[in-house]
């Protein structure tokens, strides 16, 4: 999957800007708050229709634009070319076509252009708290399959929906105090998370056991040297079965009017040596592990779908000491990147293309 063609209009700091990609690896180059990341953004917003800064849409229009407007042709393995169009409003719905024909939900862009992003913000998947590492299993479930973002879906909306019920009933000190009909409701919703939960959390542990080993290969390539890393996922509700733990937690759940057990509340324990990756390992470790995980998925995301997703390094290179970095290049997976850097980029790295990114303007070096 290459992305041949950019073009933005009104999208952050660019008034208008259009760029030829190269099928092997393009340099963004410039200092910062030029709007490097910016571009890396809009490549990425066009495969997920998220931002990878976690930001509301409204805050890529460009300041004092009402619109935003982002196309970008991409072909496919097998030849095909495909072009995105995203329009983004201030006020109105936002429009998003794929070769010209409306896209009625988001799920349907999900496949048709994939992006892997390496960010210094990846620190966060070690550092950060459980939600981080459950996004990240289910953003990885969603690229290798697209299904998976239905159950995803159908998780959120079955665990707001129970919640809802809960605050609704109102405080009870136990279940022997809810009415026939109470009781009765919140069997059904049990049984329909303990089905989907069940399903998800099912996908998340056979994910982990597939990473586990390119994670651990991944961390050697850019440590160099062999390291145990472990990816632990094992919530407690998995080994009694969803239904169960559900019918233990319910007491805890009235009293509290809210879900204390399922798959929203899931973590994967990340441990280097032995020793828990959050609170054991130095910087340098954490943000090696991060980026194996970011490797790992990555190359799982290759093998399942047949073509590697488009690969972008934002920033990533200053983060590193040299002798990684150097190691990051030297394992680069194949395929299509998009690296950007404002501190110049090592002598390992050999882009195919540099472009000058200097107040919105792109320029060839």
């Amino acid at each position: 999957m290459i992305v041949e063609h950019l073009e933005l209009t009104n999208f952050r700091n660019y008034a208008g800007v259009d760029i030829r990609f190269t099928p092997g690896t393009t340099a963004l180059l410039g200092a910062n708050g030029q709007g490097k990341t910016n571009l890396a953004e809009a490549l990425t917003f066009l495969a997920t229709l998220d931002s990878f800064r976690g930001v509301p849409i409204d805050t890529l229009i460009r300041n004092g634009e009402e619109t935003a407007v982002l196309r970008a042709e991409v072909r496919h393995a097998d030849g095909r070319e495909v072009l995105i169009e995203a329009e983004l409003n201030r006020n109105g719905r936002n429009r998003v076509q794929v070769n010209k024909q409306r896209l009625v939900r988001t799920r349907d862009l999900l496949g048709v252009m994939r992006t892997t992003v390496f960010s210094p913000d990846d620190l966060v998947l070690v550092k950060g708290g459980p939600a981080e590492r459950r996004r990240f299993l289910d953003d990885a479930l969603v690229a290798v399959s697209v299904r998976n973002d239905a159950l995803r879906r159908d998780v959120d909306r079955i665990v707001r929906q129970r919640n809802a019920f809960l605050k609704q009933i109102g405080w009870k000190p136990n279940p022997a105090a809810l009415s026939a009909d109470e009781a009765l409701t919140l069997d059904v919703w049990d049984d329909k998370l303990a089905d989907a939960g069940g399903q998800l959390g099912d996908a998340r542990a056979h994910l982990v056991a597939q990473l586990q080993p390119m994670v651990t290969r991944a961390y050697e390539d850019l440590a160099t040297k062999a390291t145990p890393i472990d990816l632990v996922y094992e919530p407690e509700w998995r080994r009694i079965g969803l239904a169960h733990a559900l019918v233990a937690a319910r007491a805890e759940d009235l009293r509290r009017s809210l879900t204390t057990a399922g798959p929203h509340r899931d973590d994967l324990d990340l441990a280097i040596n032995g020793l828990p990756a959050r609170t054991q390992a130095s910087q340098g470790e954490q943000r090696t592990l991060a980026l194996a995980l970011r490797l790992a998925t990555h190359r799982l995301i290759t093998d399942r779908v047949g073509s590697p997703p488009v690969l972008v390094l934002d920033d990533v290179l200053s983060e590193l000491d040299p002798d990684r970095a150097t190691a990051l290049l030297a394992h680069m997976p194949a395929g299509q990147v998009i690296i950007t850097s404002a501190s110049g980029l090592p002598t390992a790295a050999h882009p195919d293309r540099i472009l000058r990114i200097a107040h919105g303007t792109v320029s060839n070096e």
